[in-house]
């Protein structure tokens, strides 16, 4: 099943040379080091995540590089977009090439770093955003932390315009957002917690459209949260503005009340949203409004956790759940599966394709292509407990869950890197 060139059916894949060397017929005097039989299963493009953070460097205790590599492998993802926001933050071009590095000496899931669009993350000062560029960062960011500033975001547009660069930016108004910790609302007021507004959202996205509508720059607007602010993205796509965005699976498939009495695996960041919202965002995955369907993986440890719902730290792990809740959107909304696969893979490889042309093209498997892949059952349904997930972080709202499609194997270029033991 490859979504980006519409194909679902029965016939054998050749690999070599970490490519995708025929479909269907063998190509001449070809001879397999290993025949892998999965009559029966499917094989699609490896899952491409825009939002994983892997808590290295600096804060190796709550997840490693190895640790949550092995967990997008579990989960069948072959290619993770990093924020920026390590400790330190990637803001200089020796701390992307010593991520790089580590990532090389593992040879495994293919990383892409964003780099710090300011300094230290503070929104003060503009980064050098062409270093970062050449020791392996593919867009910009500020993760989780706005920019308050105009002016500071005015001329990182213009920076990132000259040289062709994409910034990838969660909208929010960080005056409106101080402090809270749930979607406002009836709910959030009946659990006394404080709120955070839809307009933390628009008036965010407003502000980046204006300036972007001055400069012409490239956004990724990630994490979408509302149907307000959805709705301003698709007038901006009709406008023909140079726009994508993503959807975390946690807010495709969560509302605020599955908070329940204060449990802290639905502290979140962005918040939970009431189900117009959430029915407008699986919507606009349907129609294609939203380009892709994200992880958000943000491990976070017991300490974090074990909290006053308040006080406890926003995150939950996401990457092995990534495909099965994809397919489970699929199955409740009756979406045509090469579709739903398409916002885990051609999608977000498309997102990645426009903010580094230059990279080789992933998110599919055409003759050439590389051969990043995985393969699943789309019978079996797996239940999500905290055993069972290999992240160092088991802390997700899907705990007890009973989940579709289980990822069978997993391979890059060519080469299959992790299986599920038999």
């Amino acid at each position: 099943m490859d979504p980006a060139a519409s194909v679902d059916r029965v016939t054998d894949i050749w690999m070599a040379g970490g490519r995708v060397a025929a479909i269907g017929q063998a190509p001449d005097a070809f001879a397999a080091d290993r025949v892998f039989d999965v009559a029966g299963k499917v094989v699609m493009p490896g899952l491409v995540d825009l939002s994983a953070q892997l808590r290295e460097p600096g804060f190796e205790y709550r997840a490693t590089l190895e640790s949550e590599l092995r967990a997008a492998m579990a989960g069948g993802i072959t290619s993770l977009v990093l924020p920026p926001d390590t400790d330190p933050p990637l803001d200089e071009p020796g701390l992307v090439e010593m991520l790089k590095h580590r990532a090389r000496q593992l040879d495994q899931v293919n990383i892409y770093p964003l780099g710090a669009m300011t300094v230290g993350l503070k929104g003060e000062i503009i980064t050098e955003m062409a270093e970062l560029t050449e020791a392996g960062c593919i867009g910009f960011a500020q993760a989780d932390r706005p920019v308050s500033d105009t002016r500071v975001l005015l001329r990182a547009m213009q920076y990132a315009k000259s040289f062709g660069y994409t910034l990838w930016l969660r909208p929010l108004d960080p005056w409106l957002a101080r402090s809270g910790v749930a979607a406002s609302g009836a709910y959030a007021s009946r659990l006394g917690l404080s709120g955070v507004p839809q307009q933390s959202e628009t008036i965010a996205l407003h502000t980046l459209f204006e300036l972007q509508r001055a400069v012409g720059v490239g956004l990724h607007i990630c994490r979408v949260s509302s149907a307000a602010g959805l709705a301003l993205i698709q007038q901006a796509k009709a406008e023909g503005l140079p726009v994508t965005c993503d959807v975390s699976i946690n807010h495709a498939h969560l509302t605020d009340v599955d908070i329940g009495y204060y449990d802290t695996h639905h502290r979140l960041d962005p918040p939970l949203r009431g189900q117009r919202d959430r029915e407008a965002l699986r919507m606009g995955l349907a129609q294609g409004t939203i380009d892709a369907l994200c992880s958000d993986h943000t491990p976070v440890d017991d300490d974090g956790k074990q909290l006053p719902f308040a006080e406890a730290e926003a995150g939950a792990t996401g990457l092995e759940l990534l495909l099965s809740l994809a397919v489970k959107w699929a199955l409740e909304d009756k979406v045509p599966l090469l579709d739903a696969l398409a916002r885990v893979t051609q999608g977000p490889a498309r997102v990645l394709a426009l903010s580094a042309p230059a990279m080789p093209p992933i998110g599919g498997l055409s003759v050439g292509s590389p051969a990043d892949f995985c393969v699943v059952d789309l019978d079996a349904y797996w239940t999500v407990e905290r055993q069972s997930l290999l992240s160092q972080s088991q802390h997700t709202p899907f705990l007890g869950m009973e989940l579709p499609a289980k990822v069978l194997a997993t391979g890059v270029r060519g080469r299959i890197i992790w299986e599920l033991a038999r």
